[in-house]
């Protein structure tokens, strides 16, 4: 199939040099997706349905057999030999049961190794005589070693997250999901989905994942590429707000204000505090004649504009063409016949834009926000009632800054600033938003969100339990009603694929304390894993941990509070030990990656080392956030865990 592309001429098909480059950009991205991948193989599984799908089902009609893979893949003669996982016909291959067959009589699963097919598993769903038993090939590719990025989980998705993955474009789905349930992998494949399903509607409008660092879009950034789709954009809050340089932080308190839903009120005052209402009237002259609208007319139409509610730069743009409609009525009045020309020429006229930029000047979204956060008298006037005397206080800044440029603005300012440019112009929406480890956004980053898809729709994916910000999500329920969409739909995953029993049970001691209306995750998986506690006496044991776990195949992750890394790291150097930083691809000889606590959220390794569980509680502005966090790298071992510890544990895991 690549090479029946590789093999097109195009050079007398195109009209033009324009519509040449655009197929040679298609025909190029069409040969990419058509990548072969050495490690996996075309398909994976097999269905032998009873009676051919859409045919009638009468006695004695023949059955169907589909080989199901991550392409579809046809021969020579254009035949499909591989259906694509996303196919409806695909779909019993992930809901059929002993249950409910779905007209299937035959499913395979094929197990394979480096690319090759080394083993394959067959149950007969609809003979009542075999009894439903675990798929051992499952367990094996939930368990096999994880070297380099993370992979796609189409052999291995389960009932409960297929029906969120085709679930429809036009609602938004919010997937509150325990450490381990897939909910990152079952966003993705929900793109992939939703691109199959509606290619030419999202090819118009766009999609776009969201994570939460640089190194979790790296980690995830091959899974898309591998199921075909190269046209899904990737990238952090911060980059979305990217208006101004971020070179300044802020303490707790001024973030959890800054990040308030509240704040967007203030925001709306002070830019339509610009607006002043006329008391002059505004004269035009043209020719030998001289046309007047006075002040009550021109105070009627600003009236008018800031009823309607629309943008202040659309309201601004729309203010002389008014203004020049009064002029033409009484021109008409007048026994004049004027056209769109002439209300266009006197939109343009001097007298005309003096009067707008009186009435309704410019505003510049950056320098409003310094003018906030540095004019104590500016920011009271528009936050009277909304923000109290201590919390204005709070986000101010002690010092004057001279410039826009020259301000330390933070992440949480770019938030602010991102806002305030909404209200002058609307920001482009995209048909589809998958937003991953939601639960560490505020208020205004879920408002800046949801502003890139208010014709769209959104996949919200988190675990409440793991919310490590000051200003985590509270409720879902809360969080979709900040995005836009407080007609989204919770679903709850409870399975676990990833952590091991014995891991994900230890883990699990923190949870009455850190978000105790949670359902614990349920691990699925039949290996407990390999799990110990160790009281240590310093970093020479923790180097011996990582040398031990080393020996096993697959990766490891040592996770540290972000304060010891540097320890740490001069530990491993004196060791002989090379390591990773987070985000780098691990290979078969570097499967060691140092990561400090504040990163690991997302990010899974075969077998992890955790150091010094109190030290990462301590990391944190209060315990709550602390316990959260040792919460999130407690769970990113998939198939061991050895905590080690020279200082006493928190007593919550006692």
């Amino acid at each position: 199939m690549r090479e029946d592309v590789e093999s097109l001429d195009i050079r007398d098909v195109t009209a033009n040099w324009v519509n040449a480059e655009v197929l040679a950009r298609q025909i190029d991205d069409r040969i990419k997706a058509l990548a072969d991948l050495s490690d996996t193989p075309l398909f994976f599984g097999r269905l032998d349905y009873l009676h051919s799908p859409g045919a009638d089902r009468a006695e004695g009609a023949e059955g169907e057999r589909f080989y199901i893979g991550r392409r579809h893949v046809h021969d020579a003669d254009g035949d499909p030999m591989v259906i694509d996982w996303r196919a409806p016909v695909s779909q019993p291959f992930y809901r059929a049961s002993k249950k409910d067959p779905l007209d299937v009589g035959l499913r395979r699963r094929f197990g394979y190794t480096g690319g090759e097919l080394t083993a394959y598993e067959d149950e007969h769903l609809s003979d009542p005589a075999e009894a439903a038993a675990t798929s051992k090939l499952l367990q094996q590719e939930i368990e096999r070693p994880r070297v380099g990025p993370m992979r796609d989980i189409v052999a291995t998705i389960q009932p409960e997250q297929d029906e969120i993955v085709r679930s429809g474009l036009s609602g938004t789905v919010c997937v509150q999901g325990g450490p381990g349930t897939g909910k990152t992998a079952v966003g993705l494949h929900r793109v992939a989905y939703l691109l199959y399903a509606h290619r030419e509607r999202l090819a118009r409008t766009g999609t776009l994942v969201i994570g939460p660092n640089k190194s979790f879009l790296h980690y995830i950034e091959q899974v898309l590429p591998a199921l075909g789709e190269l046209t899904v954009r990737q990238a952090t809050v911060d980059d979305l707000v990217a208006r101004v340089e971020v070179r300044g932080t802020d303490d707790a308190a001024a973030a959890v204000v800054k990040g308030d839903a509240r704040m967007a009120e203030v925001l709306r005052r002070a830019v339509y505090a610009h607006v002043t209402m006329p008391t002059e009237p505004v004269v035009v002259v043209r020719g030998s004649r001289r046309w007047r609208v006075p002040a009550y007319e021109l105070e009627e139409i600003v009236r008018e504009l800031l009823d309607r509610g629309i943008r202040y730069g659309a309201a601004r743009e729309a203010l002389p063409q008014r203004i020049a409609h009064a002029v033409l009525v009484q021109m008409e009045r007048a026994g004049e016949a004027p056209d769109d020309r002439v209300q266009d020429a006197v939109a343009r006229n001097t007298a005309v834009k003096a009067a707008v930029k009186a009435i309704w000047p410019p505003v510049d979204p950056a320098k409003l926000v310094l003018r906030l956060l540095t004019d104590a008298d500016f920011l009271a006037a528009h936050a009277e009632g909304v923000l109290t005397e201590d919390e204005r206080g709070t986000i101010l800044w002690a010092k004057p800054v001279r410039s826009v440029k020259s301000a330390r603005w933070s992440a949480a300012d770019a938030v602010l600033i991102d806002e305030a440019a909404d209200l002058v112009e609307r920001t482009h929406s995209l048909g589809h938003v998958v937003l991953d480890e939601a639960q560490d956004l505020s208020p205004m980053q879920y408002r800046a969100v949801g502003r890139r898809c208010t014709t769209g729709s959104a996949t919200v994916l988190g675990d409440l339990a793991q919310g490590t910000t000051p200003w985590a999500t509270r409720t879902w329920e809360e969080a979709l009603a900040h995005l836009g969409k407080s007609e989204g739909v919770v679903e709850e995953l409870t399975a676990g694929f990833r952590v091991p029993t014995d891991v994900i049970a230890y883990a699990s001691r923190l949870l009455p304390h850190i978000a105790p209306n949670l359902t614990p995750v349920a691990s699925v998986r039949e290996n407990p894993g390999f799990f110990e506690v160790r009281a240590g006496e310093g970093d020479a044991d923790v180097v011996a941990a990582c040398e031990e776990l080393l020996r096993n195949e697959g990766s490891t992750g040592l996770i540290a509070a972000d304060a010891r890394v540097p320890a740490l790291a001069g530990a491993l150097t004196a060791a002989g030990l090379p390591y990773l930083a987070p985000g780098e691809e691990t290979t078969t000889e570097t499967r060691l990656t140092l990561v400090p606590a504040s990163l690991a959220k997302g990010l899974e390794y075969d077998y992890v080392v955790l150091d010094e569980p109190q030290a990462v509680v301590d990391g944190e502005p209060d315990e709550r956030t602390g316990l959260r966090r040792l919460y999130v790298c407690l769970t990113r071992a998939v198939s061991g865990l050895i905590v080690t510890h020279t200082a006493p544990l928190p007593p919550q895991l006692a």
